[in-house]
């Protein structure tokens, strides 16, 4: 078979190792790729929402199937466009994608099928937003409605952060169009948990569990990010918590999708938070979680390809899922500054100490070949994973292995699974 998997960060390089595993897998393309990815499949210089060429580039190759790794492709309805064009494509339609496209909507469809969730209001008036918090119970949780590159949740500790937080949202569009409507919801505490899911419109099988790191800065400080590192499975994701989420939130969100007329075929990422009151979602997602990728899809004991075509074909309910049991760490790499301001353009030295090393990874998200080197291109650099008997030997050897690579003002946590410490 011949593969497009289109994106560019540490994700799709994950989804890359997976399919490459497979013996079906002849010839791997990836548009636009990276420098990591490009050692395992032909990178092409399209842009993931250069629709109209990558359509093009997959009749001309005469692709069997097309990965679509990213949110803004799925949402901007490129799965339709590629299905439209004659071609086998994995991901949701434009209609289903909204479930992460906008925030607004999952949290209506929450509230109509009685998913459980945190209490919210929607807002497209700046004005009635303010007006609105004047009432409301500290701390809140400010969402723009649209995609933000996982950066657009504010948490508000005070009346005064709030209404600033509205502004920076909603007045400043501090995140673009994404801040044209707004979601105001309730502060839940408790842990959070990733779970990520393959659906083929009518059947879920659930993956392995984790739990990513968003902050910045150790000790779950400063700005939000894309993701600093994560670990799975996650210790907090028990039996009980499972049985509880399979009951009222995983199969319920699929058949809610079905039911609007939104049949959902792909990837959903279960944002969720382990409150007092039980497990609740926090958010949808509607690919894989990068970096949660970066952990789960390396124990996947599973023949990818023959998964992702089961979802395509609405036979899923034929396949059960197998992962190793075991645990993975993954440890972000980014370029000092991130997720602010930094430089690129550093050569990064020893990669190569992870040549022919079992259970260790080293998934590219920004970088690009220059002049023969591999370069810095990206706030995050690379996440580095590492798998163990248990969390601890697995968060030991991942830091381990963010040693044998270097690159010029190399930034990471130094606390990535913190909380194993603490099941």
């Amino acid at each position: 078979m011949k593969i497009l998997i289109v994106g560019s960060g540490g994700r799709e390089h994950a989804i890359a190792t997976a399919v490459a595993k497979s013996p079906r897998a002849d010839k791997i393309y990836c548009a636009p790729g990276n420098a990591g990815i490009a050692q395992i499949a032909e990178c092409v210089p399209i842009g993931a929402m250069e629709f109209d060429k990558l359509t093009a580039f997959a009749r001309e190759k005469a692709i069997d199937l097309t990965i679509v790794g990213m949110d803004d492709p799925l949402v901007g309805g490129l799965v339709d466009e590629m299905e439209a064009a004659g071609l086998r494509v994995f991901g949701p339609r434009k209609n289903a994608a909204i479930l992460e496209g906008s925030k607004a909507f999952s949290k209506d469809l929450m509230k109509k099928y009685k998913i459980p969730t945190a209490a919210y209001e929607n807002f497209d008036d700046p004005n009635k937003a303010l007006a609105y918090l004047e009432t409301a119970k500290m701390p809140v949780v400010l969402k723009a409605d649209g995609l933000a590159l996982g950066k657009g949740v504010l948490i508000c500790n005070t009346l005064k952060e709030a209404k600033e937080g509205v502004r920076t949202i909603m007045e400043d569009k501090k995140f673009g169009a994404a801040g044209n409507r707004m979601v105001i919801e309730e502060f839940m505490t408790g842990r959070e948990v990733s779970v990520l899911s393959f659906v083929d419109g009518r059947t879920i099988r659930i993956m392995s569990s984790a739990q990513d790191h968003k902050r910045a800065l150790d000790g779950d400080q400063g700005l939000n990010t894309g993701g600093m590192g994560t670990f799975s499975p996650s210790p907090f994701y028990t039996d009980e918590v499972d049985a509880f989420c399979r009951r009222h939130i995983y199969q319920a969100t699929v058949d809610a999708m079905a039911a609007e007329g939104r049949p959902f075929k792909g990837v959903i990422f279960f944002g969720l938070m382990l409150t007092q009151d039980g497990p609740k979602v926090l958010e949808y997602n509607a690919r894989f979680g990068d970096p949660e990728a970066q952990v789960v899809l390396p124990r996947m004991k599973n023949d990818m390809l023959e998964v992702v075509e089961a979802c395509i074909d609405g036979r899923l309910d034929q396949m059960e899922l197998e992962f190793e049991n075991n645990a993975a760490v993954c440890v972000v790499l980014a370029s000092e500054g991130y997720p602010v301001s930094y430089e690129k353009g550093f050569e990064i030295t020893g990669l190569e100490s992870f040549e022919n090393k079992d259970g260790y990874y080293c998934f590219h998200a920004g970088t690009k070949s220059e002049d023969g080197k591999i370069v810095t291109n990206g706030g995050r650099v690379l996440g580095v994973t590492a798998k163990g008997e248990t969390l601890q030997d697995a968060r030991a050897n991942a830091y381990e292995a963010a040693r044998w690579v270097h690159f010029d003002h190399q930034y990471m946590r130094n606390d990535i699974g913190k909380a194993i410490d603490e099941a």
